[in-house]
């Protein structure tokens, strides 16, 4: 099993300089549909945008909150900012974790992913960022009740506990959810 490492989605990010630009500022707050929520760390921030490119490069749809409602104010979180994050999850086929040493820093994630693992049974994964190709992951013990996003060959692929490859594009367009 290959993870994808943290400078792979710096490379992807410094690809993706005018992706920001190009989403940043659409009027489409409750309609849009997407492929992927990503769930991350506002300390990933250069992260994040190179695990959205490197998911647009294979034609996946991707929803950041910072990009997509830039307007909401993560300074006073409140009720509408809630029922913002929820509308948003309920319009994404899946949510993918992004799991770095910050993540456990972040008080959003786990709710985010509570909220997505009660409202989509199985739409859930766990997208680790290590430090090698070669890294293991040892996330927070909640995180194992996920299945694990990897690559081979460049290509995504979605792995359960019982080591049970599944392809990517499958997981995110479950039929079943």
């Amino acid at each position: 099993m290959a993870f994808f490492t943290k400078e792979q989605a710096k490379a992807a990010a410094r690809r993706s300089e005018n992706m920001l630009d190009q989403v940043a500022g659409l009027e489409s707050y409750s309609d849009e549909r997407f492929d992927v929520f990503l769930s991350h760390s506002m300390l990933d921030q250069d992260l994040v945008v190179g695990v959205a490119m490197l998911l647009k490069e294979q034609g996946y749809s991707v929803y950041i909150d910072w990009v997509e409602d830039e307007e909401l104010d993560r300074e006073h979180v409140d009720k509408e900012t809630a029922e913002r994050l929820r509308q948003r999850m309920r319009n994404c086929s899946s949510l993918i974790y992004i799991a770095t040493d910050r993540s456990g820093q972040s008080k959003w994630m786990p709710w985010e992913l509570g909220y997505f693992d009660g409202y989509k049974d199985g739409g859930v994964a766990i997208l680790p960022l290590v430090d090698t190709v070669n890294s293991g992951f040892d996330g927070q013990e909640y995180l194992g009740l996920y299945p694990l996003v990897n690559q081979v060959n460049q290509r995504l692929y979605v792995e359960d506990a019982s080591k049970v490859h599944s392809d990517f594009w499958a997981f995110v367009n479950d039929p079943s959810r």
